[in-house]
């Protein structure tokens, strides 16, 4: 088995030991990890030691992730600014909260308008310190909620289906969603969703 001081993908046991790698792309490591029989094992990203275990690191893909995560954090709304710190258990609400949302392919809202997509729309998140959750609802496109182009019942209904669905996704990923009139409100579950 090849070993490589540099960064590259492996597979590894449960005790983070290499078996087999370096390998060009995660994918190439979870395919030998199918053909690995009777072995625990999954891909890891980092540097093999001496000792034959993974140093492990952020792969490009994590750090990929992390930018997309960390830009749509910035179109959370101002109400937010006071509330972000390590000390607040909201941050890593909305944190994991906004990770699920992007895993499903849903755009968070520009709540703040720090972008050129505000009108575009999207799952708007609200803080809710009083009960120790976000609220979670669907923002849609201008030209259906300021123009109303499909006119006033359309708005309504497709009000109502993304709401309804942006909650479903959330109770899905495992969080708690609880209705709040037309929105949720969203809590951590035991066991919450990772994000990293």
């Amino acid at each position: 088995m090849g070993r490589d001081a540099d960064a590259a993908w492996w597979l590894v046991d449960e005790d983070g030991v290499v078996l087999a790698g370096p390998f060009p792309s995660q994918l190439d490591a979870a395919v030998a990890g199918l053909t690995a029989d009777g072995w625990f094992a999954e891909p890891g990203y980092g540097a093999c030691r001496a000792d034959g275990t993974l140093s492990r690191q952020f792969s490009p893909e994590d750090r990929s992730w992390l930018a997309h995560l960390s830009s749509l954090l910035d179109r959370l709304a101002d109400d937010w600014d006071p509330l972000i710190s390590d000390a607040d258990p909201l941050t890593g609400l909305v944190c994991e909260i906004t990770a699920a949302v992007a895993e499903a392919g849903l755009p968070l809202h520009d709540c703040a308008g720090r972008t050129a997509d505000r009108a575009l729309g999207g799952v708007c998140l609200t803080p809710s310190p009083e009960r120790d959750g976000v609220v979670v609802s669907w923002t849609q496109h201008d030209r259906t909620s300021v123009g109303r182009v499909r006119g006033p019942e359309t708005d309504a209904v497709v009000q109502q289906t993304m709401n309804a669905a942006v909650a479903d996704v959330l109770s899905a990923s495992g969080f708690l969603v609880e209705a709040l009139g037309a929105v949720a409100v969203v809590r951590a579950a035991d066991n919450p969703t990772t994000w990293e």
